[in-house]
């Protein structure tokens, strides 16, 4: 079974902690949820690949998808929650 890799990069802030929780409220069995941590040379590393600039973020699949807080709506809209 295929999975959507859903990958989200938070630096610590309140922000990033209501998004990991909103994403993973969200995410169904058909997502495959990651958090990276900016503050950890590896995942700074991962989030200057994708030309992250900002937190929280969150890419999908491999390309990046959105950056500050989302929404419920902007979650569904790039498929977390949704069969694959």
């Amino acid at each position: 079974m295929n999975k959507r890799q859903v990958e989200i990069f938070t630096a610590d802030c309140p922000l990033c902690d209501e998004t990991v929780k909103l994403v993973n409220e969200l995410a169904c069995s058909s997502c495959q949820v990651s958090v990276y941590d900016l503050r950890e040379p590896a995942d700074l590393a991962k989030a200057e690949q994708y030309g992250i600039n900002g937190v929280p973020a969150i890419a999908i699949d491999g390309r990046l998808m959105l950056t500050g807080k989302p929404n419920t709506d902007q979650l569904q809209a790039i498929g977390i929650g949704q069969p694959v």
